[in-house]
């Protein structure tokens, strides 16, 4: 091989590697089902559940639950099922409404993810 053509070969070598690399790095975990669902009008759960695409880091992942007319709702999170599942018990029953559920995580690869959804309660 000559000078120029192994240049260019380590150059397309190089190239293909960042690519692979910037790839790898812009997947974050995602939210892929939770229950109750986004936006789902449903009778009052007993649990919120929420399952993610990555595993997660248990000390740094939860969620947290919130009445749309303010006010914080008790309950007891864990992470489950392989890492990829949070699941929070209600202290009491949920009264009819709306209600927020706000979650930040942390993937087992150190990146930070948050995101938010609302359902009601009939």
């Amino acid at each position: 091989m000559t000078t120029k053509t192994t240049s260019t070969f380590l150059a397309m070598i190089a190239a293909g590697g960042l690519m692979l690399a910037a790839s790898q790095a812009a997947a974050h975990a995602k939210l892929v089902s939770a229950n109750p669902a986004p936006d789902a009008t449903v009778a009052a759960p007993k649990a919120i559940s929420l399952k993610f695409s990555e595993k997660l880091e248990a000390n740094f992942s939860s969620f947290e639950i919130a009445k749309a007319s303010g006010g914080a709702v008790p309950v007891k999170i864990k992470v489950a099922k392989g890492g990829m599942v949070i699941d929070g018990a209600l202290a009491a029953p949920l009264a009819p409404g709306a209600y927020k559920v706000s979650w930040r995580v942390v993937t087992a690869d150190a990146h930070r993810i948050n995101g938010a959804y609302s359902f009601t309660v009939r």
